[in-house]
Order: C-alpha cells, then sequence, then structure tokens
C-alpha cells in the first residue's frame, strides 16, 4: 500500500494506509483557484533557493538546476501548457512535482528549511501587495478623470442636499471633489496596509522555525520585503493582513457604492442632471424607451460581495489556535474575489468618469427650489449685528412667507423683506443669488470655485 501511495507522491503517503478518497480530495484540493499564485510561488521559491545555495545547504548546481527547471515551468504555466493536477492538492505541489520531473533530485531538495505552512503565507503576501500596488494606481486614475470632470464644472451650480433635502447651493466641481478625497484615502489605506503585509513569513516553517542555518534577511532582501515576521507562530497562522486589505477594499467599494448611488439618481429623468455614455448603460428587454443605469447600479451591489469577503475572513480567523490550521485555505477565494472585484470596479469607474455629460440647467433650476440661500441670509444678518438665533428665526419666517406664496425669497421686494428685519438693506439682492452664495464660502475646503480650482491643482500636484 505504501508503494502505491508513493507513485502518487502525496508529501504525506508514507504515513498513512490507504489512500484519500476522490470526495475528499476534491473536498480538501485548493489547486484550481490557488493555482492565481503560480507566479509569486515560484518567486519566493527561487529567493529561497539561491539563500540555500549562499548558505551551503544546497549545491550551486542544485540551485542552477532549480532556476532552469522554474524557467521552464513559468513558461509552460504563462502558455498554457501546465498541467494541473487535483491529485496534488494545491499550486505549491504542483510546482514542485512538475519541478522533480524536470531536474530530479535537485527539486526534491527546494523544500530544504520551509514548509508549505511559511510558502503559503509567503507567496499571498506577495500576491496581495502587487495587487495594492494595481489598486492604488488605479485610484490614482480614477481622481484624474474625477479632476478633469470637477475643472469642467468648477462654476456649475447644483443643490446640495441633507437628509435629501436642498440644502445649499454648491458648485458640481465641488461636490466632485468630495469623492477625489474619499478615494485619496483610500489610497492611503492601502499603502498603509501594505507596510504590514510587506513583512516575510518565509524560514517560520511549519510553526517553530528550522534547524538548518538560513539567512532570512537575505530572502527578505531579495523579494522586496521591508522586515521579517518576528515570530515563528504568527507569521504561519494569522491572515490579518489579509482581513485589512479586504477592509481597506470594502471602504473603496463603499465610496463607489455612494457615487453610483449619485449617478443612479441624477441620471433618473424625474432628476435629470446627467447622462452617462451608451457604453455604460443597457436598454430593457420590454420598454424601448429605457436606459438604464447598469454600470453603477452592479457597482453598488457588488459593494455587498465585497463586504460579505471581509466578513468571511474575520469569522474564518475567529476561532482557530495557534498555529496553522486547514481552515486557512478558505482565505484564497474571497481574497481573489475582492481583488478581482475591486480592480475591475475602479478601472469601468475611472473610464465612466469621462463619459459624464452634466446638465447645468437641470441643476440650476434644482438649486432655485427648497430656498436654498436661506443661510445667506441669515448670515447676512448676523454680519449686520443680530444674534445668530434671532436671525435663524427671521429667515424662518421669511421662508414660511414665500411658501405660502409660492415663490423664492430672492423674488421678495426689499419692502416686502423688511417685515421680517429692518437690518435688511439693498445689498441683500447679490446675497440671495446662487453665484453669490457660492462664491461667499471662500476659504480652504469651501465651495467657492477660485477655492474648487485651487483644491483641483492641490491634487494633481500629489498625484504628479
Amino acid at each position: 500500500m505504501t508503494a502505491q501511495l508513493s507513485k502518487k507522491s502525496e508529501a504525506w503517503s508514507a504515513r498513512f494506509n490507504e489512500p484519500v478518497s476522490d470526495l475528499v480530495k476534491r473536498y480538501t484540493a485548493s489547486v484550481f483557484f490557488d493555482k492565481r499564485l503560480a507566479q509569486v510561488d515560484i518567486q519566493g521559491s527561487l529567493a529561497h533557493a539561491e539563500m540555500l545555495a549562499y548558505q551551503n545547504i544546497i549545491s550551486q548546481q542544485d540551485h542552477a538546476e532549480i532556476k532552469r527547471g522554474m524557467t521552464q515551468i513559468l513558461e509552460e504555466i504563462n502558455a498554457g501548457k501546465f498541467e494541473w493536477l487535483l491529485d496534488l492538492e494545491d499550486v505549491h505541489l504542483n510546482i514542485e512535482k512538475r519541478l522533480t520531473e524536470l531536474v530530479g533530485d535537485a527539486g526534491k531538495r527546494l523544500h530544504t528549511g520551509r514548509s508549505r505552512n511559511d510558502q503559503v503565507a509567503t507567496d499571498i503576501r506577495l500576491y496581495v501587495r502587487s495587487e495594492i500596488d494595481n489598486i492604488v494606481g488605479l485610484l490614482r486614475d480614477l481622481r484624474l478623470a474625477l479632476l478633469d470632470l470637477a475643472e469642467q464644472h468648477a462654476d456649475t451650480i447644483l443643490p446640495g442636499f441633507t437628509h435629501m433635502q436642498v440644502a445649499q447651493p454648491i458648485t458640481f466641481g465641488h461636490h466632485v471633489l468630495a469623492y477625489v478625497e474619499m478615494f485619496g484615502r483610500d489610497a492611503e489605506r492601502m499603502l498603509d496596509c501594505r507596510k504590514r503585509v510587506n513583512r516575510l513569513p518565509l524560514g517560520a516553517a511549519a510553526l517553530a522555525g528550522t534547524t538548518f542555518p538560513i539567512d532570512r534577511e537575505r530572502v527578505a532582501k531579495t523579494l522586496g520585503f521591508d522586515d521579517v515576521c518576528h515570530n515563528s507562530l504568527d507569521a504561519v497562522s494569522d491572515r490579518d493582513f489579509a482581513i485589512e486589505f479586504c477592509a481597506a477594499a470594502a471602504l473603496i467599494m463603499t465610496h463607489v457604492s455612494r457615487m453610483s448611488e449619485e449617478l443612479v439618481i441624477w441620471m433618473s429623468p424625474r432628476v435629470g442632471f446627467i447622462d452617462i455614455a451608451d457604453r455604460f448603460c443597457t436598454g430593457s428587454s420590454i420598454m424601448p424607451q429605457k436606459k438604464n443605469p447598469d454600470v453603477p447600479e452592479l457597482a453598488r451591489g457588488k459593494t455587498g460581495r465585497v463586504n460579505g469577503h471581509l466578513i468571511a475572513l474575520l469569522t474564518l480567523m475567529k476561532g482557530q489556535p495557534l498555529a496553522y490550521n486547514k481552515d486557512n485555505q478558505e482565505d484564497k477565494e474571497p481574497l481573489f474575489d475582492t481583488v478581482d472585484t475591486v480592480i475591475d470596479t475602479l478601472r469601468i469607474f475611472a473610464d465612466m468618469a469621462s463619459g459624464i455629460t452634466v446638465k447645468p440647467e437641470a441643476m440650476r433650476a434644482a438649486a432655485l427650489q427648497g430656498y436654498a440661500t436661506a443661510t445667506d441670509l441669515a448670515d447676512y444678518l448676523v454680519k449686520k449685528g443680530l444674534p445668530f438665533r434671532d436671525a435663524h428665526e427671521a429667515v424662518a419666517h421669511a421662508v414660511r412667507a414665500c411658501v405660502d406664496r409660492g415663490c423664492d425669497l430672492s423674488d421678495l421686494s426689499l419692502e416686502e423683506l423688511h417685515v421680517f428685519s429692518k437690518l435688511i438693506e439693498a445689498d441683500i439682492f447679490e446675497v440671495l443669488t446662487l453665484e453669490g452664495s457660492v462664491a461667499a464660502r471662500d476659504h480652504v475646503g469651501g465651495t467657492a470655485p477660485n477655492q474648487v480650482r485651487a483644491a483641483i491643482a492641490r491634487n494633481r500636484a500629489q498625484l504628479a
């Protein structure tokens, strides 16, 4: 029986008296999703082999053979010619088996001083680090596209809302810049997460380290890690770096979802603030007039998917004792899908931002509804010496009168305004215009057009 098992090249075959059942093989195998780690697995293995040779743990000839074999394996994988075998369970054993076929005993020596536990932890960190760099780049692309949109509409006025009620007039450029700020913080979070991702587990072996005279710092330098993980148990067992990545990804998608919600509302014919380019929309199978904003709607839905992956990873880790447990095989699919979802979403949103057509007339008409300059009138009275609470009350009475009459504050004559306060003078009509309202908020972070342009310039300089 042992001889039969050995022929199957299972790493632990000599320990068991019967083969693993086909059902268990399918249930426990990860090769058909973790094979995407093949390139980083090879990268880590080559760094490990180089160190082993430098430390005289394996010969230089073995090292040369390992490099030769890995080069061929990578070529086979990239060409789609590599045969992935379920019997070999995962990406690591598949590559090791093929390496041994190509270079013989040298391939068998590669695993000296390491375990699949520290190997997979290293692979995942290399993978996440690379994807963080991709995501940060895509966040930059999206922010640049939004800056272009904001610059085109630094003077375009629309109503700002609180509680989905008209609050105060703002500029559309200022509104778009809010998302630039959000996505900027998302990039910062990703880069901060990268610091904790970029620590090398390799050398922790199964859980306790190794008896071989390895040089972990050499491997860390070769692979571009900032440091090594300083506790072998922690190195192989925790996935907090992946959870942190998914948390940062969930926040990206939350910001995408908020933006999506507004795009859907704004595109509705009942609002009509914008139109989205046809390539991001679909029609209806029954209603020929429909143009549905499918991309923002689907992104809004995919946010729940990414949030779910975060919860899945948190739940995965919460009950695990030290050190490595098979549970951790379940970390990869949520992580991989999170990466794919975020990257696809950011790519399409950067493109979609350049395909947004703004309708300034509709925005302006909406800003004239809801008494958006009421706060400006209150501020005017305060500047004239009236306590704010008294000014607030006086303007509230003026708004009530306008509601009853079906007019705007700017439609009232000076004499009619005097009913609410004798402090009001002829200069009030400059204050009550939409342009006057936004221009008056002329400070860092304000909605005044010149502040919008200054914020755009500041962001462009940061992204240069």
